[in-house]
């Protein structure tokens, strides 16, 4: 018995073998966030195949979001969320709170954990080293399906321009970066941005390999519940306009795709709901989300 599983582990590590070879100093964006932030299991199986992933010669950047942390937090400051479009409105005192989350609590656990596991990670957010220039989003009436002309959504942005040169310089040390999706306004201001957009970006500007956004749901999914993984750019623009991709994974896939065109060679959309996700993603025959090629 012993021997058949040794045997398994031997032919798993054997698969992994190419993968590792042909993504080896290259550069893999993660976005962490959903279940795999508030499961300790999963929380760990994160941290370990982030390690893993160094160890072997793969450089990881890691964006996490942190919105039921935050939203935990506001709840009990007796403050109410509020949204438009899937969006927080966040005005100064909830800025404060989101900086407070993102910034403090939520990067740091993660930094301690991956670090816990014998990484070297080091916490940032956009405003550190000026990474992350961001612009105030607004929204239109329509797209807010609002009487008004334009919603105010407080502090919060959209991305302008990144600065990689802070995370180029952690990667050329060995180090880990974990970012939080906050970013600096042009009079200074301090935006929340939503953090797929910064992976995608965060991908675009580092010419990265791959782009892995870690959801809740196994990935894109047929009329009847099959996932859809080797769709191509083209195939994915079809299924749009069939309807097949809707809901909330538009916003997950068009982000997978404007990526892709600003030169990533291919983007995942992976179950966070899955021990050790990432490493069955990259460094198995089957993988375990979508998978989409440029």
């Amino acid at each position: 018995m012993k021997a058949v599983k040794a045997l398994d582990t031997a032919r798993i590590l054997v698969e992994a073998l190419p993968y590792i070879q042909r993504y080896s100093g290259k550069t893999v964006v993660i976005k962490y966030g959903g279940n795999a932030m508030v499961d300790e299991t999963l929380q760990s199986s994160f941290a370990r195949d982030i390690v893993l992933l160094k160890q072997v010669g793969i450089n990881p950047v890691v964006v996490h979001g942190g919105g039921p942390q935050i939203g935990s937090l506001l709840e009990r400051l007796g403050k109410e969320s509020k949204f438009v479009e899937g969006m927080r409105v966040t005005d100064a005192e909830t800025m404060d709170v989101v900086q407070m989350v993102l910034g403090g609590l939520v990067n740091k656990q993660i930094v301690n954990l991956i670090n816990q596991h014998g990484g070297r990670a080091v916490g940032l957010t956009g405003k550190d080293g000026g990474m992350i220039h961001a612009r105030k989003l607004s929204l239109s009436a329509g797209e807010a399906k609002s009487g008004q002309e334009v919603v105010d959504l407080g502090h919060v942005g959209e991305v302008d321009s990144i600065d990689p040169g802070v995370v180029r310089m952690l990667d050329s040390g060995d180090f880990i970066p974990v970012i939080a999706p906050i970013g600096v306004g042009p009079e200074g201001q301090s935006l929340n941005i939503n953090a797929d957009l910064v992976a995608g970006k965060m991908a675009s500007v580092l010419a990265a390999e791959k782009l892995i956004l870690m959801t809740n749901t196994p990935g894109v999914l047929d009329d009847e519940g099959k996932l859809l993984t080797g769709l191509t750019a083209r195939r994915v623009s079809e299924l749009i306009d069939r309807g097949v991709i809707h809901g909330g994974m538009l916003p997950k896939i068009n982000c997978a795709l404007d990526a892709l065109h600003s030169g990533v060679c291919s983007a995942h959309i992976i179950d966070g709901r899955v021990q050790h996700s990432v490493l069955l993603e990259l460094l198995t025959d089957e993988g375990v989300g979508t998978l989409v090629n440029r």
